[in-house]
């Protein structure tokens, strides 16, 4: 990858996060998750078990897939972002980008949807548990993966490892991510309806 884009990509991730999550007042980071995690859970819950599971593109994820992806790193993401909020960089290293269960498939549908669910309203839980005057100097290293333009026009993800502080992880783990992972399942739809 040509360096200047690259350092343009690096560039432009880190303003959003301290635009858009670190100068950001608490019930802002909130309300932009509770909305993100909400309209995930209003898209896949009244799926059936059969459209979750229907692959419409040899090699794509199934919904099922992205919901165990999402529930996967759900997990380790609370894990961390209480680290944070304890004043500690969590231990280890980050969550890997495409971390899924060992048999996505086989874990049965209800109990995904009941997972994802549990794990959005823990999160949210914890967020607004926070103090508004909550400060700390902990950063959590997080795999970013943006999609930026190469040098001939064509789409290629970018993949780096940032420390982010809470806020900026809040956003990241649960807003920007659901977001992600909610297109991605409508693209699936989508294809399975053609």
């Amino acid at each position: 990858m040509n360096p200047e884009i690259e350092a343009h990509a690096k560039a432009k991730a880190r303003e959003y996060f301290r635009t858009k999550a670190t100068e950001l007042a608490l019930p802002l980071i909130v309300e932009r998750v509770a909305d993100a995690v909400r309209a995930f859970e209003e898209f896949v819950l009244p799926l059936s078990a059969a459209q979750a599971a229907q692959r419409s593109t040899p090699g794509d994820w199934t919904i099922q897939e992205v919901v165990d992806h999402v529930v996967e790193t759900y997990r380790p993401g609370l894990d961390e972002l209480w680290c944070l909020l304890a004043g500690q960089r969590p231990p280890g290293e980050p969550i890997p980008a495409s971390l899924r269960s060992k048999a996505p498939l086989l874990r049965p549908w209800r109990w995904l949807l009941d997972e994802v669910t549990r794990l959005h309203a823990e999160a949210l839980r914890t967020l607004k548990a926070v103090p508004g005057d909550f400060k700390t100097d902990a950063r959590a290293p997080i795999v970013m993966v943006v999609n930026v333009k190469d040098a001939q026009g064509n789409t290629t993800p970018l993949h780096w490892v940032e420390d982010l502080d809470w806020k900026a992880y809040a956003i990241v783990s649960w807003r920007l991510h659901a977001i992600d992972h909610l297109k991605q399942a409508k693209k699936v739809l989508a294809a399975m309806e053609r």
